[in-house]
């Protein structure tokens, strides 16, 4: 069973964006999925409530208090974690054994490099990274300003692929209030996302 990780130590990147799309994008697929969130904040839990019962169903994957994250039950397929800001430690370690793959979204912010980049280098360094596949996601990227240059020099010295860049859009805001994903809606009505969204969806199926 695949289960996705969604993780960077710092806060307000996306996170939980990326979570709810991935998993939705799962159970577009016809895939029985759970959404985990590891985050105090609740939010991809807050998210799932949410959902409308016509909605392709998408499971909670329950966290056991501090101590341990739980595994999903038999018949689910695909999996999704969630996960706070500042993960690190026997947390950090506890999650990233349970990956199969680490999405680690990034702003094209200076403060955000930088965190994003003892982070990886964490990720890289940890027992597992052989046998994770690790990939980042530009978030709220606009490709005509000087912050996507300095995001685009600092990632070409990482080693690490970039699987999408996403634009800055009202459309994650508005469906997520929903408890809706891009892959929920009529895809004429978010084409341009939906495009974006391709190579991380063919990265997520290879």
């Amino acid at each position: 069973m695949p289960v996705v990780l969604v993780a960077n130590p710092k806060g307000g990147v996306g996170k939980s964006t990326i979570a709810t799309n991935v998993a939705g994008y799962f159970a577009s697929r016809g895939h029985a999925v759970m959404l985990g969130d590891v985050d105090r904040q609740q939010s991809s839990r807050l998210w799932l409530g949410l959902r409308p019962p016509q909605a392709r169903p998408i499971a909670t994957w329950e966290a056991a208090g501090d101590s341990s994250v739980v595994r999903p039950p038999r018949g689910t397929t695909h999996a999704v974690l969630d996960t706070p800001a500042g993960l690190h430690g026997w947390r950090f370690k506890e999650v990233l054994a349970l990956a199969d793959r680490v999405i680690v979204p990034l702003q094209p912010s200076i403060f955000d490099i930088y965190a994003t980049r003892d982070f990886l280098d964490r990720l890289l360094e940890s027992r597992r990274a052989e046998k994770t596949k690790i990939g980042l996601v530009g978030m709220r990227v606009n490709a005509r300003t000087l912050a996507a240059d300095r995001l685009h020099e600092f990632i070409a010295g990482l080693g690490v692929p970039v699987i999408g860049e996403l634009r800055d859009t009202q459309n994650y805001v508005q469906l997520a209030a929903r408890g809706l994903t891009l892959f929920d809606i009529a895809p004429g009505r978010v084409q341009r996302d939906l495009d974006q969204w391709q190579p991380l969806c063919e990265w997520l199926d290879a």
